[in-house]
């Protein structure tokens, strides 16, 4: 394997390395591209065919815009490995505007929303770019990581809501794969190391089959041959629906800058350049309103993927661009599709452990890029202790209002990022400290020379 292509941004790897690679991303993330959809259609009771087209069009819209993310259309793009997907993010405010207003009532609001995400990338990033360095992007990785390693042992379980959450069984499944993942990464070399992942997650879906964990029978229902088709289920537009939703887009929003700025930092050892950061979000909100007329939630960067450059390195746009691909085809092709989704969670969860923590980690790495300096921790601390405390505490915004419960309730990343912007702006800057400690030690200094 030639390994200075395989690592590098704009390097063209063989398609004997590209599909596989390609296909770790898309195994890594099916099931939660396609969760989302699932759930809003058993809480709105829609039709089995109804579902299995929501499915479809999400498989195919992720494929396409994260195609638009490697190699972007004018300025739309980050033109870096970025992986879209159906968010989950958007899952509470998409189901109280559902039971409301129906699908139609969430599809306007989400075109509405993808239109003000529009204008933020394009007017607004560019000008508070400058009040996030290191410190400030490596809090919100950080914080991505840690938000979503409950999520991860969810399923290592076997998923939230599963009649066997827990069971022995499952967590045999899942320790299997961490195993085999582990094992692969640090006791092998070259194309096997890097496609631990993929190797984990074939691993577990062979063992899963005679544990009885499978049920292959819904893929003789799934059709051979489908296209998506947008303007099914129509819109409608309701001022309280939308407002809603461009909150929940605003915390989007940041989350994507942490996606773009931990890739770029654990698979190319940099900061993100402002055109990148600009190009991921317009991308993130062209693919939210192609999502919309696909009839489907909100596509955003998806955070395994983020973790398997970062336990890779290997954070090459055409392996990702094979990945999306591959979607396409499951998205056209739905018994491919239906093949994917019955990997069960437990399977996905001993992957997604390593995957989550290796988000943390980058978010450590960013961090410390800069030297940490007592103002640098204080930031750390309070963004981390209060920002990050108060988000796990059951509860805590429930006497507020329902605006501050969506932007800060469903995410854990935006008040500690909100809380270290504000830190950053606000304590003196290092430079300053260290004057007003010089003067009294020059002072003391010259008085022992004049005594000498």
């Amino acid at each position: 394997m030639n390994n200075k292509v395989i690592y590098q941004l704009d390097g063209k790897p063989k398609l004997s390395e590209a599909i596989p690679l390609g296909l770790q991303h898309i195994l890594a993330m099916f099931v939660g591209n396609v969760t989302p959809l699932i759930i809003i259609s058993n809480v709105l009771s829609l039709d089995a065919a109804t579902k299995a087209s929501l499915i479809q069009c999400a498989m195919f819209v992720s494929g396409v815009v994260t195609l638009i993310q490697c190699y972007p259309i004018g300025p739309v793009g980050a033109k870096l490995p970025i992986v879209m997907g159906t968010s989950f993010g958007f899952v509470p405010v998409a189901t109280a505007i559902g039971v409301k207003y129906g699908m139609s009532g969430i599809l306007g609001a989400c075109l509405v929303g993808a239109i003000f995400q529009m204008l933020v990338g394009g007017l607004v990033l560019k000008r508070i770019r400058k009040y996030f360095p290191p410190v400030v992007t490596g809090i919100v990785v950080l914080t991505m990581g840690i938000a979503l390693l409950p999520t991860g042992v969810n399923y290592f379980a076997g998923g939230v809501g599963a009649p066997d959450f827990a069971s022995p069984s499952n967590l045999l499944l899942g320790t299997i794969v961490l195993i085999t993942v582990i094992f692969f990464k640090q006791y092998t070399k070259g194309m096997l190391s890097i496609s631990s992942v993929l190797i984990g997650l074939v691993v577990g879906y062979i063992v899963a089959i005679p544990m009885g964990k499978i049920d292959f029978s819904s893929l003789a229902q799934a059709p051979l041959l489908s296209i998506p088709v947008p303007f099914k289920l129509g819109f409608s537009f309701h001022a309280d629906a939308i407002v809603a939703m461009i909150f929940v887009y605003m915390v989007s929003t940041v989350e994507t800058i942490g996606d773009i700025t931990a890739i770029t930092n654990s698979g190319l050892g940099r900061e993100a350049k402002e055109k990148e950061i600009i190009g991921g979000v317009l991308a993130d909100s062209l693919g939210s309103f192609i999502g919309a007329v696909f009839n489907v939630l909100p596509n955003t960067s998806f955070g395994q993927n983020v973790g398997i450059v970062a336990m890779t390195k290997i954070v090459n746009r055409f392996v990702v661009a094979t990945g999306a691909c591959i979607l396409i085809v499951a998205g056209i092709f739905p018994k491919v599709g239906a093949l994917i989704s019955l990997m069960p969670a437990s399977v996905l969860g001993g992957a997604s452990i390593v995957m989550f923590s290796m988000i943390v980690v980058s978010g450590i790495r960013l961090i410390t890029t800069d030297t940490l300096t007592e103002r640098n921790a204080m930031i750390i601390a309070v963004s981390l202790g209060l920002g990050l405390g108060v988000a796990y505490v059951p509860g805590f915004f429930d006497s507020f209002p329902e605006s501050i419960q969506l932007i800060f309730g469903e995410s854990k990343t935006v008040l500690p990022a909100i809380l270290a912007v504000i830190l950053n702006l606000v304590l003196p800057k290092e430079e300053i400290i260290e004057e007003n400690l010089d003067l009294p030690k020059n002072d003391m200094c010259q008085g022992k020379l004049a005594e000498a």
